[in-house]
């Protein structure tokens, strides 16, 4: 009869040992799937964006230039007035903000989609900064760095 006794408490200890396992463990195995599957995604979404800077210019009194940037990724890329843009003479540049972060100073950056609505696959855009005055002569820098991190660089003279 003790052994009875003693084998039903330590199968109830056994069952109550093997539910504070069960509910201490799988929340951790279950958050890190999800982390897992989010990084993936990220991962996923860096590997199918590439934008190309292909052309610059700027205006007959300098205080415009403009970066044409096409998307040559699988994905299409949103929020573009959270990238990046670092622009000036190639050992003097300087990060421009854009428009929506510049509270009407100078030098500023805005975009238009050249050839879409969004900004999708082999669409370009067309990237406008702005100056007060003329930036001056010599070679330029220009460097556009999407949300996600993947980037274009590209020297130009004017």
């Amino acid at each position: 009869m003790d052994k009875a006794i003693t084998t039903a408490l330590l199968i109830v200890a056994g069952v109550v040992c093997m539910i504070f396992v069960f509910n201490s463990v799988y929340p951790m195995i279950n958050r890190s799937g999800q982390a897992m599957t989010s990084m993936a995604d990220q991962v996923d979404q860096r590997m199918k964006s590439r934008i190309s800077i292909v052309h610059a210019a700027n205006t007959a009194n300098r205080t415009s230039v403009y970066l044409w940037i096409k998307n040559v990724g699988t994905q299409r890329i949103l929020a573009v007035e959270e990238s990046d843009l670092f622009f000036g003479q190639e050992d003097n540049f300087d990060r421009i903000a854009h428009e929506g972060d510049a509270g009407g100073t100078y030098p500023r950056w805005s975009f238009d989609i050249e050839n879409d609505t969004e900004w999708q696959t082999s669409a370009t855009i067309k990237v406008t900064i702005l100056f007060s005055s003329d930036p001056g002569a010599g070679t330029y820098f220009a460097k556009f760095i999407i949300p996600n991190g993947i980037f274009d660089e590209f020297y130009f003279s004017m």
